[in-house]
């Protein structure tokens, strides 16, 4: 078979588990050496790392909170320091609060603080991180939504902005790297069966699922390829993008 990612770096943030763990081992079924980094999943951690190892890649596990933008360097750092290198960024790790209107009084402000702090400054600071150190010709993938480019119900206000976001950081790490042949690019799912939407494969308001042109969620494998093929070789000419693999959500 042949591993058209052999002798790349991958990290892949939020890796312990749903789509995080999913995109590592389609990396390392591609030939990637794999870091993935978690909060406090260390258990599953090590599992997805013991799996990815079963792949005949080298692994590692970083315990990192996305949370906290200071820990974004040293997570590079850590990565550089054990493989030797870093070419692909996979921004995956997220929070998914949502549910309140802008407008309830029992809005959590808190959390949705930390939703930010996570999803979009947790985000900047991993690429700033990253740019200095990642290979000419190296990939930036991060994991977006459908309610990035179209909020389609309500409840969403604050998860759709921080994915908005990301779209906008994106674009001009694409400029900016764009002379060193780093591509930058999101990827947007549609609904999956993860811990973070856990439950809601079965239990989906008709509103949301009737919003999609493909009447079920997607898979985890589904969204993962889309994510390994922008970080292939046959994706050295799209940057600045972002790709849809959300049922129609966005059509």
């Amino acid at each position: 078979m042949n591993k058209r990612l052999a002798g790349k770096v991958a990290l892949v943030t939020g890796g312990s588990r749903g789509l995080g763990a999913a995109t590592a081992a389609a990396l390392a079924e591609q030939g990637a050496d794999v870091a993935i980094s978690y909060v406090a999943s260390a258990q599953k951690a090590a599992a997805v790392v013991a799996a990815l190892e079963a792949k005949g890649v080298r692994a590692l596990a970083i315990q990192s909170d996305q949370g906290d933008p200071a820990a974004a360097k040293a997570l590079i750092e850590r990565v550089v320091a054990h493989f030797g290198r870093l070419d692909i960024l996979v921004n995956n790790a997220a929070l998914a609060i949502q549910g309140k209107l802008i407008d309830d009084p029992e809005i959590d402000n808190a959390a949705l603080d930390r939703q930010w702090q996570v999803n979009v400054m947790g985000v900047v600071a991993t690429i700033r991180a990253a740019a200095p150190v990642i290979s000419d010709e190296g990939r930036i993938i991060s994991v977006g939504s459908g309610l990035g480019t179209r909020v389609g119900f309500p409840g969403t206000a604050d998860y759709a902005a921080s994915k908005a976001a990301v779209i906008g950081y994106t674009k001009g790490a694409a400029r900016d790297l764009g002379p060193r042949r780093i591509t930058a690019n999101v990827v947007q799912p549609g609904i999956m069966a993860t811990d973070m939407a856990a439950g809601s494969a079965g239990s989906l308001p008709p509103i949301v699922m009737a919003s999609h042109a493909i009447d079920r969620i997607a898979t985890v494998e589904e969204v993962a390829a889309a994510i390994v093929f922008l970080a292939g070789p046959d994706a050295g000419y799209i940057t600045g993008s972002v790709l849809d693999v959300n049922g129609g959500f966005t059509a």
